[in-house]
């Protein structure tokens, strides 16, 4: 696999050709960056079609996860949203946080910024802005952010945790997250592991989910909670492009689980508080529970 820089720029290429492209051909491949299946196949995606603040040219159909749906948004936050594509998210979220908030989208694919700019000026949101940048080096001051949101991102960043680390920088002190990401149990086969595709894919990238939420607890986020989860299942057209017959039957009936999962935290009131929990302390809400909306 590349180093970092390499996997950064395969991302802002593959993601630069998929801002100019329409959504159902977004839909149509896995995270909208591999080659189509022969199937219209939604694998990761969420419906934003009934949530207040849709929009429909700003939707391309890359998510994996309604993070905003969770994030306890009150009219008048600040919020940031890391990835933010042609500004979906952003534009749900301002929703939320009405004319007396502000609602900040971070994305390093500039012709995404130039989307996403537009879709605001066509909507007349003075209080949304789109910055160019890194979310592992984010334009933005210390203690900045109520909320921060992002929708299957993470996984698309070779060092997740210096994002997870700037996260908790902009927050502002009892400010909380509500992410959607691809994590994994088990080990994915090396040749999906291995492939640049795939991890534009929003598969390769992906990290196994204990050391996802690990890596959370050891920044000094408290309060963590998954609030959703489901299963990503790659379809055997995709899969055969990788793997023989064989080597699909075995991942297909083996112990390997693709999830997309929405993780909440909360930056404590307190800078030097840095609790570091153990796994079996952090909520979950398992797939397909009684009080679970994931299936």
């Amino acid at each position: 696999m590349q180093n970092e820089q390499e996997l950064k720029n395969i991302v802002k290429d593959r993601y630069t050709k998929i801002a100019e492209q329409g959504k159902v051909e977004n839909a149509s491949s896995c995270c909208g960056a591999t080659t189509s299946s022969n199937k219209f196949y939604n694998i990761m995606m969420d419906d934003y079609s009934e949530t207040e603040g849709y929009n429909e040219d700003a939707d391309l159909g890359l998510g994996c996860g309604l993070p905003t749906k969770f994030a306890k948004i009150k009219k008048g936050d600040t919020v940031i949203d890391l990835g933010s594509g042609a500004g979906n998210d952003c534009f749900v979220a301002r929703h939320e946080t009405g004319i007396e908030g502000k609602v900040i989208g971070i994305d390093f694919t500039p012709i995404m910024i130039k989307k996403a700019r537009t879709n605001a000026e066509k909507l007349g949101y003075n209080n949304v802005e789109f910055r160019e940048g890194d979310i592992d080096n984010m334009p933005v001051n210390d203690n900045v952010a109520d909320v921060i949101v992002s929708n299957c991102v993470l996984n698309l960043v070779p060092n997740k945790q210096k994002v997870i680390a700037e996260i908790y920088r902009t927050l502002k002190p009892s400010g909380h997250f509500s992410i959607s990401d691809i994590v994994l149990v088990g080990h994915l086969p090396e040749a999906l592991k291995n492939d640049a595709e795939m991890y534009a894919g929003c598969v390769a990238g992906a990290i196994q989910k204990e050391d996802y939420l690990q890596f959370i607890s050891n920044q000094g986020f408290k309060n963590i909670k998954i609030q959703k989860e489901k299963p990503i299942v790659i379809p055997n057209d995709i899969l055969d492009k990788y793997l023989t017959p064989e080597e699909v039957t075995n991942f297909n009936n083996g112990t390997t689980g693709i999830f997309s999962i929405t993780v909440y935290a909360e930056k404590p009131k307190q800078a030097q508080e840095k609790p570091k929990l153990k796994l079996s302390e952090i909520q979950s809400s398992s797939c397909c529970g009684p009080n679970s909306d994931c299936c």
